[in-house]
């Protein structure tokens, strides 16, 4: 079934764009090499380059991760149905052209809270011509929005496995927002067999690094960034079968090549993990 998603008129979500303020999936576009950002997202994003040069490449290992985790999805585990919430602005290797090169049939929603994200994945995200793709404006904190969506129940049947995919987002929520309480309202809606493919930021690859130095150029963002070590990241995964290798940085689950490492024995400074439900 061909994509159904009608894009609404590009200028009134380009009037909520606020361009002085950061914004998390623009900083992240600019360090992937994108143009759709501004100078305050710019701005934060040097400054990280500069705290750590290897910044870069970790975002870019951590787009990495996420092809090699939803190609295992489509390709070994199955899943043809992806719930991808906080999907950042399009770029190479979207989650529905992995999926869909595996399974053309497969279904992907992409959720995010950026106007300009809504704009850019209604004119990119199309999918394939059995597969079927859309995008809604919804925000991570509020799951009973988003899985009671009627553009996501019409893309996915949840009485069937389907992917919860959560990569590089949750760090952005921070603890007084109940981060564990979010992710297990979507894991409650999904039925037996489906996995949840989840990475998250840390700061246990670089002790040298002050936390505050590190997140402050997210602290005047639309949202501030929050680092956890690796028991509170495991804990997202309570209750559900971890996929092997487990939850590990980013370069390390099921690398393809080499150059999947961050050069001058650098890190992603992010763990990455899929786990299924039993």
């Amino acid at each position: 079934m061909p994509d159904s998603t009608v894009p609404p008129p590009a200028g009134a979500a380009l009037t909520r764009i606020n361009t002085s303020v950061a914004h998390p999936a623009r900083i992240y576009d600019y360090l992937l090499g994108g143009k759709d950002n501004y100078a305050a997202d710019r701005e934060a994003a040097e400054h990280l380059v500069k705290l750590s040069p290897g910044t870069r490449e970790g975002v870019r290992a951590h787009r990495a991760f996420l092809s090699r985790a939803v190609r295992y999805l489509a390709a070994e585990a199955g899943i043809s149905q992806f719930l991808d919430i906080g999907t950042g602005i399009p770029t190479q290797g979207n989650t529905h052209e992995v999926a869909q090169k595996a399974d053309p049939k497969a279904r992907v929603v992409y959720v995010d809270n950026d106007p300009i994200v809504l704009i850019h994945g209604r004119a990119l995200l199309t999918g394939s011509p059995t597969g079927m793709t859309t995008v809604i404006e919804a925000d991570l904190r509020e799951p009973e929005a988003i899985l009671s969506d009627p553009a996501v129940q019409e893309v996915i049947d949840f009485s069937r496995p389907l992917a919860i995919v959560l990569v590089g987002v949750m760090h952005f929520i921070t603890d007084g927002e109940d981060p564990y309480g979010v992710v297990e309202r979507f894991k409650a809606a999904a039925p037996s067999g489906s996995h949840l493919l989840l990475s998250h930021i840390t700061l246990d690859f670089a002790p040298q690094v002050r936390q505050d130095d590190f997140t402050k150029p997210y602290d005047k963002s639309t949202a501030p960034m929050v680092p956890r070590p690796f028991a509170q990241v495991e804990r997202f995964f309570d209750g559900w079968q971890m996929v092997d290798p487990g939850l590990v940085e980013v370069v390390r689950w099921r690398p393809d090549h080499l150059q999947d490492q961050i050069p001058g024995d650098g890190h992603a400074w992010a763990y990455g993990g899929v786990a299924v439900k039993p």
